[in-house]
């Protein structure tokens, strides 16, 4: 079973990409962060005929998030992340896809930190703490996945005394993934390369990504049950280099299902 998770950065700037994506890596179950396009516009039509179904969480503009799967409709369990019903940001989104129980995220950046951005993102955070602490009873096949606007350490960002301040980077942002993973999660990519410099985003400026100044802001989480499960894993950033791409790669596990 592959599972990916892709930081679009614009569907209808990207749904091209998307698909000649969807082709090449076959992934069985994708989430997408910013979809930066209203619910009503979302391009169903076109990812089905890819061979994928789908579900989403559209927003105008900004954020927005989805589950591909191929083969399979998504089962919708959850839309928007529990805790705050005036939050109407489009950034969570549940589903069971081939047994499994599918949570996509897009963490807020929290940016210019401090202010009430950054209050809002840690505000999110201990959202989504109290969250995965309840899924573990629910269920024991669960992978957290998505764009989580965070490094957790020193070896997850290219020179990180340049991100001191920044909210992606600042301690109280990386305290709460680390409480979040002392629930019992496995990052799987780092556990697969534990001391590999290895990233998942870089910016459209200054030749980042041709320098190889990059972060890993995503994550695949795995419930303790699935953990045993993992095979093997990485970065596309063969799709990183193509033309016109989504400032994020395409990030993915394989399960032994």
């Amino acid at each position: 079973m592959k599972i990916a998770t892709y930081n679009i950065n614009g569907m209808n700037a990207r749904l091209t990409a998307l698909l000649e994506y969807l082709e090449e890596k076959q992934p069985d179950i994708v989430a997408l962060q910013e979809l930066k396009t209203p619910h009503e516009k979302f391009p169903e039509m076109a990812i089905n005929a890819a061979g994928y179904q789908c579900i989403w969480h559209g927003q105008k503009s900004w954020n927005g998030v989805a589950i591909l799967a191929k083969g399979e409709k998504p089962v919708e369990l959850q839309r928007g992340l529990p805790g705050d019903e005036t939050d109407e940001q489009s950034r969570y989104i549940e589903a069971m896809v081939h047994g499994l129980h599918i949570c996509g995220l897009y963490l807020p950046n929290g940016n210019p930190a401090p202010g009430p951005k950054f209050d809002y993102k840690l505000a999110w955070f201990e959202r989504l703490i109290k969250r995965a602490e309840s899924l573990l009873k629910e269920d024991s096949k669960v992978v957290i996945l998505g764009d989580f606007n965070v490094m957790p350490t020193d070896i997850d960002v290219y020179k990180p005394e340049r991100w001191l301040d920044d909210a992606l980077f600042r301690p109280e942002s990386r305290e709460c993934f680390h409480r979040l993973m002392a629930q019992g999660w496995t990052d799987s990519i780092r556990t697969l390369y534990p001391n590999e410099k290895i990233y998942t985003f870089w910016d459209y400026f200054r030749n980042a990504f041709g320098r190889d100044a990059g972060i890993r802001i995503d994550h695949l989480l795995l419930s303790p049950a699935l953990a045993p499960k993992l095979k093997a894993g990485g970065v596309d950033r063969d799709i990183r280099a193509k033309e016109k791409p989504s400032d994020h790669a395409p990030t993915w596990i394989e399960l032994d299902l």
